[in-house]
């Protein structure tokens, strides 16, 4: 598996296929391979003539972990992707962010619009501007001696999770804390790339995708009828809908 060295954490990620480079952002608790390659996106990109490219963030899969919150700023962790692009070479990338991967994306194009072809944010509507997403209770389940222990419905959805996919739950727990920033609405508004959203109809976790689209300018809102967020991200809805996008930037 490659890795590359940033910021004194060395970073696993995957690079697959030809073409205009898409890098793929993962959500909190998941990795490369849970978010993207699993679920067909690596396949459908590489499959559609694109080059796929994923990391795992840092505190999560085989990348390294950090058990201080502040470390997990949405800022910070974009600058890890810059940093990827960098090790690779790549002046310029489409970006694909799920959950907390698109706040980070979201971040990405704000602090390097020069460096963002596109913008996919997937998993993450209103709930950027307005909400901080997924809630502090996760952290207290990820501490918790056992599932057992665990009454929070969302929390338990999450500690299984991570225990059944071994997961460093001390690390998760930081990055819950720390990665709950929002955007303004003028940082937003301020998006110069162009950008995609798409949220499930049933997604409580990141808001409605139609407000944060009002907000951005040119935006394109994507409704993946009759998913939750864990079930939207695999959808044939929303690969459908990016490869549409991503060709329309040729």
């Amino acid at each position: 598996m490659p890795t590359f060295q940033h910021d004194g954490i060395e970073f696993a990620y995957l690079d697959e296929g030809e073409g205009d480079p898409v890098i793929l952002v993962h959500g909190f608790g998941s990795t490369k391979e849970i978010n993207w390659v699993g679920p067909g996106w690596v396949s459908t990109l590489t499959g559609a003539g694109r080059r796929a490219i994923a990391l795992d963030n840092r505190g999560h899969g085989a990348s390294g972990k950090l058990y201080d919150s502040a470390a997990y700023d949405p800022w910070i962790m974009a600058r890890d992707v810059l940093a990827l692009m960098d090790h690779l070479g790549l002046p310029r990338a489409d970006l694909i962010g799920y959950s907390m991967g698109g706040r980070i994306s979201a971040c990405v194009a704000l602090e390097a619009p020069e460096r963002v072809r596109s913008l996919i944010l997937g998993g993450i509507g209103i709930h950027l501007v307005e909400g901080a997403g997924l809630p502090l209770t996760i952290a207290d389940a990820m501490r918790a001696p056992s599932l057992d222990e665990v009454s929070d419905p969302m929390g338990r959805t999450f500690r299984a999770f991570a225990d059944q996919t071994k997961a460093d739950r001390e690390a998760l727990a930081a990055c819950i804390v720390g990665s709950r920033r929002t955007l303004s609405g003028a940082e937003v508004a301020s998006l110069a790339v162009p950008t995609l959203i798409a949220v499930g109809t049933s997604d409580d976790i990141a808001g409605a995708a139609a407000p944060l689209g009002a907000l951005i300018p040119g935006a394109q809102v994507v409704d993946i009828p009759g998913r939750d967020h864990m079930r939207a991200v695999g959808d044939a809805v929303f690969k459908k809908a990016a490869l549409a996008f991503l060709e329309g930037r040729a």
